[in-house]
């Protein structure tokens, strides 16, 4: 069970004092210097004697060789505990190195079949209110220029701290895009082939404290970014159930082709999806049957507060007008190259069978086609 940590000072110091800590590696960007628990840190050894050990190199898109050279540090300093203060980048480079830590350096981990469970205890600052990566066991690194999907629940940190000020000066569009993710979390996971009455309650949760904080978490309230931040971290944990599906597989080209914050593109294709999926549910993937899909639709509709399926599909794309985002335009090359792009592997979570066709058909949805020059 995961801890949740007080932010005050005060809890921090016994947190740490009772999980033994004597020198922690803390992962954390530039831009934790400037929050409160960037300076809470920096006196930390001052008032307990816990040294601190900072590890910045890593990029938005973090490298293997960047996660190698955390772990090293983390072992020539004799590191005991592992912290990170950030978003997904942070997260991510700080999952992987907790995982690493501990296992045979002979060869290369990523190539090693299978992660070996440590005891490490790990704490998880949030400053987006976005991907819920506190929440899972997924950690995203790039080997050899190739992203890689590293998975397993050793990861997921052991404690973590919800600190709503670490999201007020946060860009507009940044704070839009983390939000979409957030709530794409949750959509993709109500309706995954491998939700559960767990995860479906969860993404509920998530779903209706979205809506109902949107508004706060915008105009920047204290409350509203508290919410948002609880609200993340509930799409975090759904989804670390059931995985993400076609929504999060058709976006990653979206997001390194047109520079779009990944929430901005992960909400482009599900609102192309969700009206697909309402008016083709004869084509069930889903073991459980069409009945049942069509039967999760109408329970999704109910928690997003409509009267049909066809009417949360709507309200999706309507929320997503409202935040004022701007749409890319695409050739029929790109139409061509984004269609084959897509990773099969997650489409096998898709509760509605696509097909290459189908794919295509709905990245021309999704953007403005442009004639080709």
């Amino acid at each position: 069970m995961q801890k949740i940590i007080d932010k005050s000072p005060e809890a921090l110091d016994a947190y740490f004092k009772e999980a033994g800590a004597e020198k922690i590696l803390l992962v954390g960007g530039k831009s934790m210097d400037r929050l409160e628990i960037g300076g809470y840190f920096r006196s930390l050894e001052e008032r307990t004697g816990i040294k601190i050990v900072r590890f910045s190199d890593f990029t938005p898109n973090p490298d293997y060789t960047s996660v190698l050279a955390g772990v090293k540090l983390y072992k020539d300093e004799g590191c005991d505990m592992v912290a990170a203060v950030g978003g997904g980048s942070a997260m991510d480079t700080a999952k992987c190195i907790k995982m690493y830590a501990t296992m045979d350096d002979s060869t290369e981990f990523i190539s090693q079949k299978m992660i070996v469970p440590n005891n490490i205890e790990f704490l998880a600052v949030p400053t987006t209110a976005g991907t819920g990566s506190e929440a899972t066991r997924y950690a995203i690194i790039y080997y050899n220029g190739n992203k890689v999907s590293v998975t397993d629940y050793s990861c997921i940190p052991t404690a973590v701290v919800f600190d709503p000020d670490t999201l007020s000066g946060l860009p507009v569009y940044h704070k839009k895009a983390a939000m979409l993710d957030a709530l794409c979390h949750a959509v993709e996971s109500y309706w995954s082939v491998h939700s559960t009455d767990e995860s479906k309650d969860l993404a509920e949760q998530a779903i209706r404290l979205l809506f109902a904080s949107c508004k706060a978490y915008l105009d920047n309230t204290e409350q509203g970014r508290a919410d948002m931040l609880r609200a993340a971290n509930l799409a975090g944990q759904a989804i670390n159930i059931t995985a993400t599906t076609a929504g999060h597989a058709m976006c990653y080209k979206l997001t390194t082709h047109y520079g779009l914050a990944h929430g901005h593109a992960a909400a482009l294709c599900v609102r192309a999806l969700f009206p697909f999926m309402v008016e083709n549910t004869a084509l069930c993937a889903d073991s459980r049957g069409q009945s049942y899909l069509e039967k999760t639709f109408d329970d999704l509709a109910e928690v997003m507060g409509c009267h049909s399926p066809a009417a949360a599909a709507e309200k999706f794309s309507a929320f997503y007008d409202s935040l004022g985002l701007d749409t890319p335009k695409a050739t029929e090359e790109e139409l061509e190259m984004l269609s084959g792009s897509v990773n099969t592997e997650r489409l096998k979570n898709h509760p509605i069978e696509l097909t290459k066709e189908s794919i295509y058909s709905l990245y021309k949805n999704i953007l403005c086609t442009i004639h080709n020059s």
